[in-house]
């Protein structure tokens, strides 16, 4: 009987090494995030938090994505959000710029390396931008400074410069850790466990705000449930793909030539991942956001406007879920061709001389798989879409009241647990076939 490679986990001990500097350098992001700012509200943030609406649904969005760290205004209150933003915008760039796109074409190794040194420098403005944005917006929540003696002027100048500089620096300390994680830890895995461990860490605190509702026990089964049934749900999505038949050419082996050899070239259902959730609700929270500044206007039909805004897209609106659920599809379909485009499989097909049966080599086998991902993205498309909405469905079922922002953060960051979990999964696995502890491998 086949025994698993699994029971070498902890005592090879090469992965136990790497698990071990993965867990450590968790604990130290986990340390650094309960380092506040200095002169942060705490008051004021929790109403923030707590109050529902647009302003509760964006900082719940920021904080899961940060780990957890928004909710105290740490240092480390951005975490590795600006580098993501970083990513996205470079990744968009690409397709739009053509000498970006001929760059990363000629030479995909090289393109990576100009890539990645890019997002980092590109990093270092977005996180103080950010910075700055979130101390204002969150001020503008909460109706009352969320940072004392904070200003551009006078005496609050050098605190506040000092501020955003250390916030800045907790962004790159928080990104420098996931790089840690992913050269010495578990492979390419650093900023994605980041991520995951604030979100884990948050959900005992969502439990608990649930039962702070009048039926607390029947909201916490279905909750349970709920988030069971989006688990099985959300691995049956992410592990789907369509296998494209690919020939490949034959190989001279003395004066012989070998025969074509049959493979495979999978295409995910899910390729955009949780991009297009981000994507939608930073589209749909920016005007809430705006019209929050004039509400207070002396022109009345300025003021009115700006109270349909937010009465819109405030996070209680029927049509702000019906705009959501259209904008994360269409996001989805956008974001699945940015990424299928640059990757530019037919002209790499043709330059290893493989084929599709019956499609002719390089453009033609480009826009047969177009065709074939966008037809397979539909359903994951609408996956991701009932996923953000199903905060709003269970409203309708459950009184839940203002608490729904709490499910909002689950059911997203569920779909951030388990493909870190899966991807990680994966990952250990090949670590351990690759130092020759799978059964098949070892010598007896």
């Amino acid at each position: 009987m086949k025994r698993s490679a699994w029971r070498y986990l902890w005592t090879a001990r090469d992965i136990r090494r790497k698990l071990l500097i993965t867990l450590g350098i968790m604990v130290i992001y986990r340390l650094a995030a309960q380092v506040p700012v200095p002169g942060v509200n705490r008051a004021a943030l929790a109403s923030i938090l707590s109050g529902g609406g647009a302003a509760g649904t964006l900082v719940g969005i920021l904080d899961m994505l940060s780990g957890g760290t928004v909710s105290n205004f740490s240092v480390m209150a951005m975490g590795v959000y600006p580098y993501i933003t970083a990513q996205i915008i470079l990744q968009l760039l690409v397709p739009v710029i053509p000498a970006l796109q001929r760059r990363m074409e000629d030479d995909p190794r090289e393109g990576q390396k100009w890539m990645e040194k890019w997002t980092y420098i590109l990093a270092v403005p977005m996180a103080a931008l950010q910075a700055v944005s979130q101390i204002r917006i969150f001020g503008g929540f909460a109706g009352v400074p969320i940072i004392d003696n904070y200003g551009f002027s006078g005496s609050a100048l050098l605190p506040s410069l000092a501020i955003i500089f250390s916030m800045t620096a907790g962004t790159m300390f928080a990104i420098w850790l996931g790089e840690l994680i992913s050269e010495f830890g578990i492979r390419n895995q650093g900023l994605s466990l980041l991520i995951f461990a604030g979100i884990v860490s948050r959900i005992p605190q969502n439990f608990a705000g649930l039962l702070n509702n009048e039926y607390r026990w029947l909201v916490l089964i279905f909750s349970i449930i709920l988030m069971i049934l989006i688990i099985f749900v959300i691995v049956i999505v992410q592990q789907g793909q369509r296998n494209i038949p690919v020939m490949y050419p034959g190989r001279r082996v003395g004066r012989r030539m070998s025969m074509p050899v049959k493979g495979t070239l999978p295409l995910r259902v899910n390729m955009a991942g949780m991009i297009p959730i981000i994507f939608a609700q930073s589209l749909l929270t920016f005007p809430a956001i705006i019209a929050g500044f004039f509400l207070q206007s002396e022109t009345t039909w300025v003021a009115n406007l700006a109270l349909g805004a937010q009465n819109i897209f405030g996070g209680n609106s029927p049509w702000y879920w019906a705009i959501y659920f259209v904008f994360v599809v269409g996001f989805a379909f956008f974001y699945t061709d940015v990424l299928f485009a640059q990757q530019n499989y037919g002209e790499n097909l043709k330059r290893s001389g493989a084929q599709i049966p019956g499609v002719s080599k390089g453009e033609p086998t480009q826009r047969y798989l177009t065709k074939v991902l966008r037809r397979i993205t539909f359903p994951g498309a609408f996956f991701l879409g009932m996923v953000a909405v199903i905060p709003f469905l269970v409203g309708l079922i459950l009184p839940l009241g203002d608490n729904t922002g709490t499910l909002l953060v689950t059911s997203s960051g569920l779909l951030i647990v388990v493909g870190v979990v899966r991807d990680t999964f994966f990952n250990i696995d090949a670590e351990l076939k690759l130092h020759g502890y799978d059964e098949t491998l070892l010598v007896r």
